[in-house]
């Protein structure tokens, strides 16, 4: 069985949540909590998966002073 290639965190198109924490340090819960606001510009919904959109996730934060 072949394994699959390890992608680093700064070469992904989309992130997990746990994956999105690690990159932005902010924590699990508060990025739960934004996500859950109606039309969050980052999140993408692969059933009930949900994943961060890195490239929009970093826009976000950008433009953000307080979150």
């Amino acid at each position: 069985m072949k394994e699959t290639p390890r992608v680093e965190i700064k070469d992904k198109l989309n992130l997990t949540i746990e994956e999105a924490a690690a990159y932005s340090n902010i924590g699990i819960n508060k990025l739960g909590e934004l996500i859950k606001q109606p039309r969050c510009p980052f999140v993408i919904y692969i059933g009930r998966k949900r994943l961060i959109k890195r490239r929009e996730f970093e826009k976000f934060i950008e433009n953000q002073i307080e979150i």
